[in-house]
C-alpha cells in the first residue's frame, strides 16, 4: 500500500517564506497613523453650541464629510472635544483628539457620538 503526505505549509517551503506586499494592518480594523495626518495647529478656541442631538447612532457617511477637519464631538457620556477625523469605517471613526495642549491618536464607535459640528 502506497502512503502519501500532504503539506500543510501555508506557503512554497521550498521558496522560502512567503511576506505580504504590504504591512499588516492592526486588529480591530483601524488604520495604521502617519503623524502627518495630525493637524499641525491648535483647534479653534470657541466651543460651539450642540445642535439637536439624536438618539440614534451617527451616520458614518455623515461624519465622513468631517474627514480631514476641524470637529467638534459630543458622547453619549456627556464628554465633548474637537476631534480631527483620518478615517471612517461602518461603526467607527479615528483621529486625533485635542486634550487641550496637543493632538493625541483616538477612536471611537459611532454609536458612542450624539452629535457632531465640523468646520
Amino acid at each position: 500500500m502506497d502512503t502519501y503526505y500532504t503539506d500543510f505549509y501555508p506557503y512554497d517551503r521550498f521558496l522560502g517564506p512567503q511576506f505580504p506586499s504590504t504591512p499588516p494592518r492592526p486588529p480591530g480594523g483601524f488604520p495604521t497613523f502617519n503623524p502627518q495626518q495630525a493637524p499641525t495647529a491648535p483647534p479653534p478656541t470657541f466651543t460651539p453650541t450642540q445642535q439637536t442631538a439624536t438618539p440614534f447612532a451617527v451616520d458614518p457617511g455623515a461624519i465622513s464629510l468631517c474627514l480631514f477637519r476641524n470637529t467638534f464631538i459630543w458622547l453619549r457620556n456627556g464628554s465633548r472635544f474637537w476631534f480631527f477625523p483620518v478615517f471612517v469605517g461602518p461603526r467607527s471613526v479615528a483621529g486625533f483628539r485635542w486634550n487641550g495642549r496637543f493632538w493625541s491618536i483616538f477612536g471611537i464607535d459611532t454609536r458612542q457620538i450624539v452629535s457632531f459640528s465640523c468646520f
